[in-house]
């Protein structure tokens, strides 16, 4: 809310942060730690105000990018299973673990990170007292629900983004609707929404699915080899 132009360039910033992700899932080493510098650059440079204390940090401070990451991975990895895509519990403590590396990359010390399903449930088990959702969280999470659009888009927005918004919310934890002070969803209910989305894209022919991936993509396939494809079959290669 202090340092970000979101509300200017919403989607300029959700790109950055895609295309940050893209490239150290599907860039080299040496893009990957390219990208993890520009973060770290930026990240020096900037500090916020607590709302509640006054009190002035940095928003490097490896509690909060602790926080930014396992709140990062845990929700790729929720929504993942929950939408229907085969990772066994050893493949998902795998994923964990591997991401250490991109904690390293925005700064922290790979070894205070959790490596497994279990170190993550004791992290988040350990920080949830300490969790509130104050003004600004608030706001965001309006702007996330109703992002501006031109009046002629409005019903477009109500129709597709809504929809898309209402699923993303409903995939969060149960703790997490309380701090909003709302009803938290049936977890079962969302979780069968999620599969019937995760279904329906996965039928999406590949030839259309991949007709224009973003670049980092291009450039791992093109090291790979023109059959590359991210698929579940290739998890353990």
């Amino acid at each position: 809310m202090q340092n970000s132009d979101f509300r200017r360039d919403a989607w300029g910033r959700l790109m950055r942060t895609a295309n940050f992700v893209g490239t150290t899932t599907y860039g080299t080493a040496e893009a990957a730690e390219r990208a993890g510098g520009r973060v770290r650059k930026i990240h020096s440079m900037l500090t916020a105000t607590d709302p509640d204390t006054g009190e002035r940090y940095g928003v490097d401070e490896p509690g909060l990018l602790l926080w930014v990451h396992c709140a990062e991975i845990d929700s790729y990895l929720d929504v993942l299973r929950r939408s229907g895509f085969r990772l066994t519990d050893a493949e998902a403590d795998r994923y964990i673990h591997e991401h250490r590396e991109s904690a390293r990359l925005v700064g922290l010390d790979p070894g205070a990170v959790p490596g497994d399903r279990a170190e993550l449930a004791a992290y988040f088990g350990k920080v949830r007292p300490e969790l509130a959702a104050g003004p600004e969280a608030r706001d965001v999470d309006d702007f996330l629900l109703r992002p501006p659009t031109h009046p002629l888009l409005v019903p477009a927005r109500a129709l597709l983004w809504r929809r898309v918004a209402q699923l993303a919310y409903a995939s969060l934890p149960p703790y997490a609707h309380e701090l909003y002070g709302r009803p938290a969803p049936a977890p079962a209910t969302a979780t069968g929404q999620l599969r019937l989305t995760g279904l329906l894209l996965r039928r999406i022919p590949a030839r259309l699915r991949w007709q224009l991936p973003p670049k980092h993509i291009l450039r791992a396939m093109a090291r790979l080899g023109p059959d590359a494809r991210p698929a579940p079959y290739k998890l353990g290669r």
